[in-house]
């Protein structure tokens, strides 16, 4: 009997450029599926770039089919203006989601390069360098934006989360899992 493969979409929200990477999984293992980028620049007008955004990651939807979206979180910035317009590219991508009935999992930028490097202040690259070791991606393989490399962390951030035994045994820390299986601790 084969396990059920379900598919992470794990989106870097952008106005110029949004990274997109599509992973799937059987619970235990994960592989990629597709990466790339929305480049954006080209449009002048934001409200095209925003409806660039929603068809673009509706089709990315409909033709891979995922059963959750993982999407960074915009980060504090001084730019407010800046902020504002991340803000809209993430909320059309989430739209695109909640359209076809997909869950939405935010992930803070640290909590991303976190899961992925085991350092919240890595840089792109070193984000980049992980996910094709993780993944074992080859170079040609790669994608040449670290866009695209961004939103397949998302989506392995989110992969982590759903099978660490923390999740699984729905305990809120490391504390609570060992008070809660002292057999699995080693001494």
């Amino acid at each position: 009997m084969e396990k059920k493969r379900d598919r992470i979409i794990g989106i870097d929200p952008g106005t110029n450029v949004m990274g997109y990477g599509l992973l799937e999984t059987d619970g235990k293992k994960v592989s990629l599926v597709a990466m790339g980028t929305m480049k954006l620049n080209r449009f002048e007008n934001h409200y095209v770039r925003l409806n660039r955004i929603y068809e673009r990651v509706s089709g990315l939807i409909a033709q891979y089919s995922p059963s959750c979206m993982a999407i960074e979180s915009p980060f504090f910035g001084k730019n407010v203006q800046s902020m504002l317009k991340l803000g809209r590219a993430q909320g059309v991508a989430m739209a695109a989601a909640i359209h076809f009935g997909i869950p939405i999992t935010e992930y803070a930028p640290l909590k991303i390069k976190l899961a992925v490097t085991g350092n919240g202040g890595a840089s792109k690259e070193q984000v980049a360098e992980m996910i094709k070791r993780i993944l074992k991606i080859p170079d040609e393989d790669m994608a040449p934006q670290l866009d695209a490399t961004d939103a397949v962390g998302a989506a392995l951030c989110h992969f982590y989360q759903l099978t660490s035994p923390i999740t699984a045994s729905k305990c809120g820390s490391w504390k609570d899992y060992i008070a809660k299986n002292p057999d699995k601790v080693v001494k």
